[in-house]
């Protein structure tokens, strides 16, 4: 990476399933990325609990000795529904509450393989750095092409000029832990002129916390 500026990243987001998935790599990938995260000093910012990818990569992070924190609705602990976090935990009411929470505190984002929850974390994620709202970078590692499809579909969308080829940027997709990361630090977020200009009023009613309820 001579002559590429790097972004001090202190802390990661990682988004991925409550789910190990059907393919052994899945899991092997979330603990080597664990082990990257903790061999270059890096803490880790979750979704709290320790199923699945969660708590494959959470338990890594602190074998390492590096800090976890993990950002959990309320809801989620009754009955230790997700199990125990490895790591600080906070616990917010709502979902959104956890998203806003999670951009605030990190310094960039990961997302590994999941369903639903995950892939709505990754691109609310995206759509808030267009709107300006943050410019961290945000990267997919792509582990035995799991994201070929999505990234495929992303492609089309600017094809289909509903992507502008400046949005399309925001997506740093990687095969290895290695390799995203050092993609993640060397990102230059390119803002769009227009939406760079609107102004996101803080709302009284979260003290100060950015309004983030426009969703595209």
């Amino acid at each position: 990476m001579e002559g590429v500026s790097v972004r001090k990243i202190k802390k990661i987001c990682v988004f991925c399933g409550a789910n190990s998935g059907k393919d052994v790599a899945f899991v092997n990938a979330a603990f080597h990325l664990g082990e990257v995260l903790g061999k270059r000093k890096i803490d880790l910012v979750y979704g709290g609990g320790k199923l699945g990818l969660m708590g494959c990569v959470s338990t890594a992070v602190a074998q390492h000795e590096r800090q976890v924190l993990g950002i959990i609705p309320s809801a989620f602990t009754i009955n230790n529904l997700v199990g125990e976090t490895c790591g600080k935990e906070i616990k917010v009411a709502t979902m959104q509450e956890r998203l806003v929470m999670m951009m605030e505190l990190s310094d960039a984002f990961i997302s590994l393989p999941g369903g639903f929850g995950t892939l709505e974390e990754l691109f609310q994620m995206i759509s808030w750095a267009q709107l300006s709202i943050h410019n961290k970078p945000i990267g997919v590692l792509n582990i035995n092409g799991f994201f070929n499809g999505l990234l495929s579909f992303v492609d089309h969308a600017v094809k289909q000029e509903f992507i502008t080829p400046r949005a399309r940027k925001i997506l740093i997709s990687a095969t290895t832990a290695d390799e995203l990361v050092d993609k993640l630090q060397a990102f230059r977020f390119e803002p769009d002129p227009a939406l760079s200009k609107l102004k996101w009023s803080p709302s009284s009613s979260q003290k100060e916390k950015l309004d983030l309820t426009l969703r595209l």
